[in-house]
């Protein structure tokens, strides 16, 4: 008998007999033949050649064959992942409950005994081809229903995206400053966040967050400022104190607006971080900022990135009211807050930030974009400033 030969038809299921009889091969070839592909082989390496060119969809194997014997051929089938699945029936003369037992302890699908009848070979072959056929089928199924999941959840993502945009550009469109701003001061928690999730004080809640996450709630920080009129809003000079002491209620306007959202979707990061920020980027470490008077570790940490970034943004800035301070000076005052109004830790990590803020700053400027943002190249850029900002250290 010449082992391996096979003739494939499609659409039919392939058998593999192995049996180092060639009058058992015969017999179930013959039987066999006009319902299923067959493929034969003498000896356990020649199976195992086989299989590693062309899988078969099942297959029958005798256990006591010269060299490799049925029971180690099926230890190497189940050992390779590329095989793992495909059923086997031992074909063999010996009966001891204990040979049967490791049998299948070794993962095949059954065990038949010589001699024995072709119609219940032909049965079993059909049950298990069967059950074969319905597991790739919902294999099968269960990819498509990943695919699904994968497009819908891709859907929801931008749906999000783009609900985020407006909400954002609600307070846009009561300040013409804000837009550039709220760009960049989403990249500038973001750095922060990359930087600081490798530090023994930040690294468990900014392992639970995506540095993305935080970076996008962050693009809500004054989505308050919807509540503030627009005569003080919009004034071309500095407030007066009754003025500023209004517009510090964008922050309680802001929590009203996102814990309600959050009420709605208790387990949603995204909004919780997005109320956090809102709410506290304008606490101070020593406890003089507002609207709580939060001190040190009770200020939320997104609430913490986001001072820093707000406060270095603004004074960075160009404004109706004043030109933009260098870096130099800005990363002087705030270094100089450090421990009053920023958090020690956050704003070390700041200073070694330094260049990835400049790049920020300088980046996002309405000349500089021409009202376009690549968000992907600024992403991957930012990460880059970080991993140099690291190396310099």
């Amino acid at each position: 008998m010449d082992s391996g030969s096979s003739k494939i038809t499609e659409n039919r299921s392939t058998v593999l007999v192995v049996d180092d009889t060639a009058l058992n091969i015969d017999i179930i070839e013959a039987a066999l033949s006009g319902r299923y592909d067959i493929i034969t082989a003498t000896d356990g390496k020649t199976a195992l050649d086989i299989v590693d060119r062309t899988p078969p969809d099942i297959i029958l194997l005798d256990v006591v064959m010269p060299g490799i014997s049925g029971y180690d051929v099926c230890i190497k089938l189940k050992e390779n992942p590329k095989t793992a699945d495909i059923p086997v029936i031992f074909l063999t003369a010996m009966t001891d409950i204990h040979d049967k037992a490791r049998g299948f302890e070794l993962g095949a699908v059954d065990y038949m005994v010589k001699p024995f009848a072709i119609l219940e070979v032909q049965a079993r072959l059909d049950v298990h081809l069967s059950l074969l056929n319905a597991k790739k089928a919902l294999k099968e199924q269960n990819e498509m229903l990943e695919i699904k999941v994968r497009e819908r959840t891709q859907e929801l993502a931008v749906t999000q995206g783009v609900i985020i945009e407006a909400m954002a550009s609600l307070a846009e469109t009561r300040d013409s400053e804000t837009a550039d701003h709220v760009m960049r001061t989403r990249y500038y928690v973001e750095a922060l966040s990359v930087k600081l999730k490798e530090h023994p004080k930040f690294k468990a809640f900014l392992a639970s967050i995506h540095s993305t996450d935080l970076g996008t709630a962050a693009t809500l920080h004054d989505i308050g400022k919807v509540g503030v009129p627009d005569h003080i809003l919009l004034k071309p000079a500095r407030l007066t104190p009754e003025e500023y002491e209004e517009i510090k209620k964008h922050t309680t306007y802001g929590h009203e607006i996102l814990s309600k959202l959050v009420t709605r979707l208790p387990g949603n990061v995204f909004l919780k971080l997005a109320d956090e920020i809102s709410w506290t980027h304008h606490e101070k470490w020593d406890g003089n900022g507002y609207p709580r008077r939060l001190k040190g570790d009770e200020i939320p940490i997104p609430g913490r990135l986001m001072a820093i970034a707000d406060v270095y943004d603004a004074m960075v800035s160009q404004r109706v009211y004043k030109p933009p301070m260098p870096h130099n000076e800005a990363l002087a005052f705030i270094m100089g807050e450090s421990g009053r109004h920023f958090d020690p830790d956050v704003a070390e990590a700041f200073r070694e930030l330094g260049g990835t803020f400049q790049y920020i700053a300088h980046e996002l400027t309405p000349s500089a974009t021409d009202g376009f943002i690549n968000e992907e190249a600024i992403d991957a850029e930012v990460k880059a400033q970080v991993l140099i900002g690291s190396a310099d250290r």
